[in-house]
Order: structure tokens, then C-alpha cells, then sequence
């Protein structure tokens, strides 16, 4: 609640005395910390290299090694149901949101839109102090709400996101994307042949709203949250020699990845895993390394 007033109103204005502070916006403590949500879809538990996987990310585990790794985060295995899960810490029958918003029916726990009152990150940092922004794939709004002349009440804009940039359904184009900017549809900035891709242009829109509000706030603490497309379908990678050398070293250096099958891949990450999470109880390397088939029932782990 806003602070009340504590001036003085009389009848002449030369006996009142103002009082600014229940106008003033909401200031976030000193020394705030930014939040940056990054979110991938259809990324494994144990893809990335901290975790065990094969997949080197030197920069995700450099940030994993000086914080903490979480092993119990459970997802729903549906896009909208676990952004849902994650923006409100609300399980996602509770959010409305049972399956995929093109999949929404009417019913109190499959609508696809999210109950006003399961308020979400955004909304709440917003009313902290917080500048709020958005960039990437959002997918929590109903699809006959993904037009112009729809309410933007499921827009992140219309929860709580103050500048967003991206797309509003499940997936688009990485070439040509279907863009939205703030409350309007935009075309791309760039074509292909002049090196365009989504990921790079979120990337670069992600830091400019950072820096508007840094060169007017630089204490100012931002929530920004990340959803790049890329690693959904269509899966359209970016092509550049830097990228196809990147493949080719890490993809070569690894060529059971192919050929050996994801069956082979899998008890392998997990035994990595479990030594480097802090919690081989949970993942028993030696029952996992020992298993020859995962998909068969009772071996492995399932």
C-alpha cells in the first residue's frame, strides 16, 4: 500500500504544506541485485557440461561453479505449463495452464490464461523497484489473444513486463520471425543474407533496453527474462564460419553422439552427473553405468 499523506490542506494554499511521498514510484533497496531468468525449451537436465552432459557451455559453467546448481527443479514437459511454473512458483493446474495454450479447453485448470491474481515475477519486482523486461518466446497467452485487435492482458506487457520483444507463440521462424515489439507486430531488422537470425536479434534488443535504462538509472536494479527460440523447433541453427567451426571441433571430438544413439549417451551424462551435483545418492553412478538399457523395465533408471 502507498504511503499516506502526510501534508497539510487548508484553504489557502500559502497554509498548505505538499507532501510528495505516496506519488513517488516504487524504489528497490540499495545494493539490489539484477535477475536474469534464461530459459531454454527442450533442453535435457543433463545437456549442458555442468551437469554432466556432452555438451560443452564453458560460460554456463563458470556462472554454475561460483553459484549453486539446483537438481530437484521439476518441469512439466510442456512449454507453457513450466514457463507458467516458473514466472509464478505456482503449480500449473493452479495457473490454468494443464497443457499448451493452442491446446487450452474451458476449464478452471486448462484455460490457458493465467488467473490475475497468481501474480508473477515480473509483476512483483515491477512493484519493487525493478525496471522488468522480456525478450524471446512467451507462449502463456491464449491463441485467439495473439492478434491486435485482442486485450494484451496475457501480453507479458500486460503482466507486469515494462519493454518486451519477441514472439507470443510456441515457435517461429529464426530467419523470418513473427515479431512483436512492446504492443505492436514489427518486421526484422536485417534479412538472412545480411546475417540476420532471431538469437543474435533478442540478444541485442536484451541489451539495449538494459542500457536506456542504465544511462538514466545506472543503480537501478533490472529482471530480465531470456527465452531465446532456438533451441525448440524449427531448429534452425545460425550459419557462420565461426558456428560450423564450433560444430565440427566439438561435434568431431565426440562422434559417439551420432553414432552411438542417445540410449548409449544417456547412463553416461548421468554418471557424470551424479559425481559433479553433490548428490550421488540421488543418481547411483554404479546402478546407472551398469545398465545396459535404459528403456528396458527395471534397469537402469527410468
Amino acid at each position: 500500500m502507498p504511503a499516506p499523506f502526510r501534508g497539510q490542506i487548508n484553504v489557502d494554499i500559502r497554509d498548505s504544506q505538499p507532501d510528495w511521498t505516496p506519488f513517488e514510484p516504487p524504489r528497490a533497496p540499495d545494493r539490489a541485485p539484477n535477475v536474469l531468468y534464461i530459459v531454454l525449451d527442450d533442453v535435457g537436465f543433463s545437456a549442458m557440461s555442468c551437469y554432466g552432459g556432452p555438451i560443452e557451455t564453458p560460460n554456463i559453467d563458470r556462472i554454475a561453479a561460483n553459484g549453486v546448481r539446483f537438481t530437484q527443479w521439476h518441469t512439466t514437459a510442456l512449454c507453457s505449463p513450466t514457463r507458467s511454473c516458473l514466472l509464478n512458483g505456482r503449480n500449473h493446474t493452479r495457473n490454468s495452464m494443464a497443457c499448451i495454450t493452442e491446446a487450452a479447453i474451458g476449464f478452471p485448470n486448462a484455460s490457458g490464461t493465467i488467473p490475475p491474481e497468481n501474480g508473477m515475477l515480473s509483476e512483483i519486482l515491477g512493484e519493487l523497484g525493478w525496471n522488468t523486461y522480456m525478450v524471446g518466446k512467451w507462449h502463456l497467452c491464449p491463441t485467439d489473444e495473439m492478434n491486435l485487435a485482442a486485450t494484451r492482458r496475457n501480453w507479458p506487457s500486460g503482466r507486469g513486463f515494462e519493454r518486451w520483444y519477441g514472439f507470443l507463440g510456441a515457435e517461429t521462424n529464426q530467419w523470418y520471425p513473427d515479431l512483436v515489439y512492446d504492443n505492436h507486430p514489427v518486421e526484422p531488422p536485417r534479412t538472412p543474407e545480411e546475417g540476420y537470425h532471431l538469437t543474435d536479434d533478442l540478444t541485442d534488443k536484451a541489451i539495449e533496453f538494459i542500457k536506456d535504462a542504465k544511462a538514466i538509472a545506472p543503480e537501478k536494479p533490472f529482471f530480465l527474462y531470456y527465452a531465446p527460440g532456438a533451441c525448440h523447433a524449427p531448429h534452425h541453427a545460425r550459419s557462420s564460419p565461426a558456428v560450423s567451426i564450433w560444430v565440427m571441433r566439438k561435434c568431431g571430438s565426440r562422434p559417439w553422439l551420432g553414432k552411438r544413439g542417445w540410449a548409449w549417451c544417456r547412463p553416461r551424462s548421468n554418471c557424470r552427473r551424479s559425481t559433479r551435483s553433490g548428490h550421488p545418492r540421488r543418481v547411483p553412478a554404479r546402478t546407472i553405468c551398469r545398465s545396459r538399457s535404459w528403456t528396458s523395465p527395471g534397469r537402469g533408471i527410468r
